[in-house]
């Protein structure tokens, strides 16, 4: 199967005109303060109860209209990663000791903030015997326990591509387990420094094998990969049953991360959005600021 696209990416060139300085955005990549009566209510209660969500902690665009339908995001773990991934603004270094206690505090802040579809993800804990797969487990037994009416998705590291591990989070059965691409194959290495494609492409496979109903994964555009290596990620994560795809746009977190290549339109990411329900996919949510947990609720039905 051939297919022809237009050209909508800019050059760098081009990104250096509109962009003079880098706090300047294009225009598709600006939003609004996040309002509404359902915001301002978890806002307070985040801020009374310093609960912590990745929405906040990472000033995520989408914040206001996920809250406003009821979705949060809680990392587990701490908030130092064992890895050092050119594109993630998380610190790396070596973690904190486990906190045993983190199930029960995640469990109740999803219960105070009343979430319907909570999304926990996790810095990698490659210095854990079990890479933290039993804390995610028990996390997500909390939150079941004690929010019996929550939804929820886990966003999991590879854990090196383990399956004892890994099937600890098929056992605890969350509705959908998300792992992400993040990048095509042939930056992988330079964008996810101690990450393999292909072992990404066998987590994703290895969960649907072993009965896990829903399955998604996330591309960032803009690192300089071409619209061909974009359309074969996508072709090698239907092969490998993944049912949900998120592609959004990279944004620098700081000057020491890789920088950004490219800005893509939102016409190129509209055209993923039909290669990608035209493969086959259950859900394709594409554009410039989508990310992981971008209408997360809606991937579940």
């Amino acid at each position: 199967m051939q297919i022809k696209l237009k050209t909508y990416y800019m050059d760098s060139e081009t990104v250096s005109n509109i962009l003079p300085e880098r706090q300047a955005k294009p225009k598709w990549l600006r939003v609004k303060l996040p309002t509404g009566k359902k915001y301002t209510e978890l806002r307070g209660l985040v801020d009374k109860y310093k609960l912590n969500t990745i929405c906040t902690s990472g000033s995520c665009p989408n914040m206001g209209e996920c809250w406003g339908e009821g979705t949060a995001t809680f990392m587990i773990l701490g908030n130092v990663c064992t890895r050092s991934c050119g594109f993630c603004g998380v610190k790396t270094g070596r973690p904190e000791t486990v906190d045993w206690d983190e199930p029960e505090k995640v469990a109740r802040s999803i219960r105070i903030m009343n979430i319907k579809h909570a999304v926990l993800t996790s810095v990698d804990r490659d210095d854990l015997k079990d890479m933290g797969s039993i804390m995610w487990a028990e996390t997500v037994k909390a939150v079941r326990r004690m929010n019996p009416q929550t939804t929820m998705e886990t966003l999991i590291p590879d854990f090196q591509g383990i399956e004892q591990h890994i099937d600890r989070i098929i056992e605890v059965a969350p509705e959908v387990v998300s792992h992400n691409i993040e990048t095509v194959r042939r930056l992988t290495r330079e964008v996810r420094i101690q990450a393999k494609y292909d072992r990404s492409l066998g987590v994703l496979k290895y969960l649907k094998s072993q009965g896990q109903r829903r399955t998604k994964s996330g591309i960032m555009l803009g690192l300089g990969e071409t619209r061909e290596e974009v359309i074969e990620t996508l072709y090698d994560l239907k092969a490998n049953s993944v049912d949900v795809v998120t592609i959004g746009q990279y944004l620098q977190p700081s000057k020491k991360h890789l920088p950004v290549k490219q800005f893509i339109l939102p016409e190129q990411f509209e055209e993923y959005q039909q290669i990608g329900l035209d493969l086959g996919f259950r859900h394709v949510e594409s554009s410039a600021l989508v990310r992981s947990s971008y209408r997360a609720q809606k991937h579940i039905d």
